[in-house]
């Protein structure tokens, strides 16, 4: 009985520790120092590797290529990132000191592993896996852009610095010795069991080469605050319930989502800014949701039924086919921000008020990437189609078979590679929506 009230006590007086501040400078420190602000860990891997539950990881400025350069890192417990340290901490500002995860391509060998570029996966058991805690990430660049493969000439407009982008074989063995990583940049994976809050916020998402923050949340609370997300393929934000008998809410709100792309060149599906996926209850408002290459806010995935969207005051402007898709029995509504009105009562819209055109687009004038934007807005995709002249097409007609031959494709551009320093110009362009500058 005695060993037993010792043993409580001392698990009690663990789990009553409170959370311990670690310090991360990669160019000031050294993996052997103990990780406190003036004598910080080197490598952020090494802060990972000892942090426990609940810590707190403060990054300075740098490119934080992973372990072994392997261009990822991956969290199994609820630790805190925090980025956008000057080298001793004496200052923060995540756009002027940049903590920038940004893999190379030469490193794609090394991706086993991670479906992220930071790839948060708790314990798979409801039971052992870590309850009530809030993790934050916070201030830190993901960039996917150099680790992608870029056709040489294929779809470069003039002064562009890439071609279009290469999901397949690396075009070009020189430049690229290996394809795409085709990763998310923030990966929550689905059999994770933590039960807690996750929050990321004042951080830039640009060019990366699948989802750029794709959560699958157990339970708790999910927000996405003050982002900035920027030439990102088939979806910015996703946000999924793992859980089947609780609902999960989250919060999408001070995002500006722009040039998300579609999952192949041909334009034809996905490209999608926000989507709000079964069994849960989102609230997404105050963003700037624009030239995205199908449509700003996706609905269709999911019973409409068993999920409920709060969209209020959002700046919409330049959705390639719609500011909304919907699934409204038995069809698929595509929608413009004017026509709103009309989705009042819909299936799992429980408000759609205050949204917005952008009435003013100088807002961004030497924000937006001009070169990016001109090309995108004229951009011109085209397809040939060759039939095979042959005996075998000639008896597929005569039996009604479809008949088989080649396609040809040419597009202007492709989620070419968009400049990192342009990006992190989108935070404060217009006050009160989209990211706002940094505190």
């Amino acid at each position: 009985m005695k060993k037993s009230v010792l043993l409580i006590s001392a698990l009690m007086m663990v789990l009553s520790l409170p959370a311990k501040d670690i310090f991360v400078s990669l160019s000031t420190g050294k993996n052997k120092n103990p990780g406190t602000k003036a004598a910080p860990y080197k490598n952020l891997w090494k802060a990972i590797a000892v942090a426990k539950a609940n810590d707190v990881i403060h990054i300075a400025e740098g490119v934080y290529p992973g372990k072994m350069k392997c261009g990822w890192f991956k969290l199994t417990q609820p630790v805190s990132l925090i980025g956008g340290y000057s080298a001793d901490f004496s200052k923060r500002n995540p756009v002027v000191h940049k903590t920038l995860f940004q893999p190379r391509n030469e490193h794609n060998d090394k991706k086993a592993g991670a479906q992220g570029i930071l790839h948060i996966e708790m314990d798979r058991s409801p039971m052992k896996a870590p309850k009530g805690f809030h993790m934050v990430i916070d201030g830190i660049i993901f960039d996917d852009g150099f680790a992608s493969s870029f056709h040489a000439t294929k779809g470069k407009p003039a002064g562009f610095d890439t071609g279009m982008w290469l999901e397949g074989p690396a075009y070009n063995r020189t430049a690229d010795k290996f394809p795409s990583a085709n990763r998310y940049s923030i990966y929550t994976a689905s059999a994770s069991r933590g039960e807690g809050d996750l929050t990321i916020a004042n951080c830039t998402f640009v060019n990366g080469s699948n989802y750029a923050v794709n959560v699958n949340w157990f339970k708790g609370k999910v927000a996405i605050l003050n982002n900035v997300f920027c030439n990102n393929r088939m979806l910015s934000v996703n946000v999924n319930c793992s859980n089947g008998r609780v609902k999960l809410d989250w919060e999408c709100a001070y995002n500006t989502i722009l040039f998300t792309w579609s999952r192949l060149n041909d334009l034809a599906d996905m490209g999608f800014a926000i989507r709000n996926n079964s069994n849960c209850n989102a609230n997404i408002h105050n963003n700037i949701i624009g030239l995205n290459v199908l449509t700003g806010f996706d609905n269709t995935k999911g019973n409409p039924k068993q999920k409920k969207t709060k969209l209020d005051n959002n700046i919409f402007f330049l959705n390639r086919e719609s500011d909304v898709q919907m699934t409204v029995s038995p069809s698929i509504a595509k929608v413009r921000v004017d026509s709103f009105e009309d989705l009042e009562g819909t299936d799992g819209i429980e408000s759609i008020e205050g949204n917005i055109d952008l009435k003013d687009p100088a807002v961004f004038k030497g924000r937006i990437n001009a070169k990016y934007l001109n090309a995108f807005l004229s951009m011109k995709y085209s397809e040939k189609t060759k039939l095979d002249p042959g005996k075998c097409n000639a008896l597929r007609s005569v039996l009604g078979l479809p008949l088989q031959g080649t396609i040809k494709t040419k597009v202007d551009m492709y989620a070419n590679r968009y400049p990192m320093a342009d990006a992190l110009k989108l935070f404060g362009a217009v006050k009160g929506f989209g990211a706002q500058m940094p505190r």
